[in-house]
């Protein structure tokens, strides 16, 4: 029978932090569906969906799927907001089950569990701004990018979670080794960016009638995008290799295995997107593969790690 360990986290506490790193990719997919179909601004008005209602009324005729597409991705706004407060009280709830047992409280767990929260929060009145600003394409841009940091603040809460002490930490490969995971980390950031100014620039811009984007030319930047990601995979390849050739866990082995896959077949569905003249359906599930290009390359930097304490 396996002894689980006192100071890690028990499992239904992980369960509700993975659930949160789900919701948040999630809602990054149907946030996209909006923009893709048009919907961006099928609720016209924030916080209310049309002029003195909070749901979609019959009088958004000329709107008829556009608001019930934008109004359901409101609606997972407060999804969000339970399963994050789920997360606060569940990191409390964890925090005095260590002071109980005489362990350490480990505050880290609590500051983590609590960003979703606050960044469930700072999304909606951003959203809010988006919608006021007729999809004005720096907020929708930054829409994304919170999400981008909420998922990975989300990671650090699961990886953390399973974490029996917060420090001391032993590195697991060479310093060089962990450099080039940092800088596939780093890569894979730009890459994203890059990607949302694509997106701002190109014919998805969030709305059927009213067209918001970059003024950058969407050819250049779409090459940009794609350069950065053949630096991102010859990085990527680079760090799998010297894994291998140095003593490392096979768990990040596993991991990098997983990013390559994901990354390549990311590139596939970008270049295929591309040159098929950005379908919708192709466009969803490239914006699905940039939520599991992050989230998995960041699940390779606890795995080069491990943190086990007295």
């Amino acid at each position: 029978m396996t002894t689980i360990d006192p100071r890690i986290s028990p499992p239904l506490i992980r369960r509700i932090y993975k659930a949160n790193l789900v919701a948040q990719a999630a809602i990054v997919v149907t946030g996209a569906v909006v923009r893709i179909t048009g919907s961006g601004l099928g609720c016209p008005t924030w916080p209310q969906c049309a002029e003195g209602s909070y749901v979609p009324t019959s009088r958004q005729v000329e709107s008829e799927l556009h608001k019930y597409i934008e109004f359901g991705n409101r609606l997972l706004t407060f999804v969000l907001a339970a399963l994050a407060i789920a997360a606060v009280v569940a990191a409390i709830i964890d925090a005095r089950r260590r002071s109980r047992n005489g362990l350490p409280r480990r505050r880290s767990l609590t500051v983590l569990a609590t960003i979703p929260l606050v960044g469930t929060i700072i999304q909606a009145v951003l959203g809010g701004i988006t919608v006021l600003t007729q999809l004005n394409p720096v907020t929708v841009s930054a829409h994304f990018l919170v999400s981008m940091v909420l998922i990975a603040s989300c990671v650090f809460l699961v990886a953390r979670s399973g974490d029996p002490v917060d420090s001391p930490t032993t590195w697991l490969v060479p310093p060089p080794v962990r450099l080039l995971g940092w800088l596939v980390i780093a890569v894979t950031s730009v890459v994203v960016v890059l990607g949302v100014i694509v997106t701002g620039s190109g014919p998805h811009s969030g709305d059927a009638e009213v067209e918001a984007r970059f003024s950058f030319d969407p050819r250049t930047v779409a090459w940009l995008h794609a350069d950065s990601v053949l630096l991102m995979l010859g990085l990527l390849i680079g760090f799998a290799i010297a894994v291998r050739v140095t003593t490392s866990p096979k768990k990040l082995n596993r991991r990098i295995n997983i990013l390559l896959v994901v990354v390549l077949i990311q590139g596939f569905v970008g270049y295929l997107q591309y040159f098929t003249g950005l379908p919708e359906l192709l466009v969803s599930i490239h914006v699905l593969g940039a939520v599991l290009v992050w989230t998995t390359a960041l699940f390779v930097l606890p795995a080069m790690r491990e943190k086990v304490g007295n």
